[in-house]
């Protein structure tokens, strides 16, 4: 009897199908939490430079085989959309490629790779190591901080471990080996934007990897020479 009256009791409360659910009823429709997609953040030309060339080598470059973003949320809390990051690009070997509006954790788990490209409007240190500890908890692998001013140390690596991000000491070719991309980081003058973060496919920067303008200029180079030959 107790059963009974328990199951009477529960068929009187309001219930709510949902959709893709048509068989299940609910004691209450869902609160959706909004993650937002984009946010209205100012950005420099030289910024916008720097990260557009740096995202559409990577991309051109990973093809099918895994997926890259530029400035999309990045979201690991799925009870606080506050919790987010949008780096400057972001890589996760072996996702389905293609535009996305945001990138969750939980759906598609943490990104491999994470580059945050210095601006202006940054201030030195604060704001950095806010970041770091958000990068540690989303469960990025490998965090690249990259300051075309830093003339100095324009360029600084973290790597996970044990649940940790550590900071690379830059000593030896080796330290500047991107293990998401299984190439090596390199800074190279601009003769516009002063310095640009590349990738290259030896340690000393000489075989770069060729952005989609690169690679269609050197292919129609080759065209004109090879219609030179007699």
């Amino acid at each position: 009897m107790a059963w009974y009256n328990v199951m009477s009791m529960r068929a009187t409360e309001p219930s709510f199908s949902l959709r893709g659910r048509p068989d299940r009823q609910y004691v209450r429709p869902p609160r959706p939490l909004i993650f937002p997609t984009s946010a209205e953040m100012p950005e420099t030309g030289v910024h916008l430079d720097l990260r557009t060339a740096l995202y559409l080598t990577v991309r051109y470059f990973v093809g099918e085989r895994g997926a890259v973003g530029s400035e999309q949320y990045v979201y690991w809390d799925a009870e606080d959309p506050r919790r987010c990051l949008a780096p400057d690009l972001m890589v996760r070997m072996g996702a389905t490629p293609g535009p996305f509006p945001v990138w969750k954790t939980w759906e598609r788990g943490a990104p491999h790779l994470a580059v945050e490209i210095v601006s202006q409007s940054d201030a030195p240190d604060a704001p950095w190591a806010d970041k770091l500890r958000r990068y540690r908890a989303a469960g990025i692998a490998e965090v690249v901080r990259f300051d075309p001013l830093g003339r100095d140390c324009p360029l600084r690596l973290w790597d996970r471990i044990e649940d940790d991000l550590v900071e690379r000491a830059l000593v030896g070719q080796g330290a500047f080996f991107c293990d998401t991309l299984e190439l090596y980081w390199c800074v190279r003058p601009h003769p516009v934007l002063g310095l640009e973060l590349r990738l290259a496919k030896d340690a000393g920067g000489e075989q770069l990897v060729l952005s989609p303008d690169e690679a269609f200029k050197r292919v129609a180079e080759l065209d004109a020479e090879l219609g030179r030959r007699p």
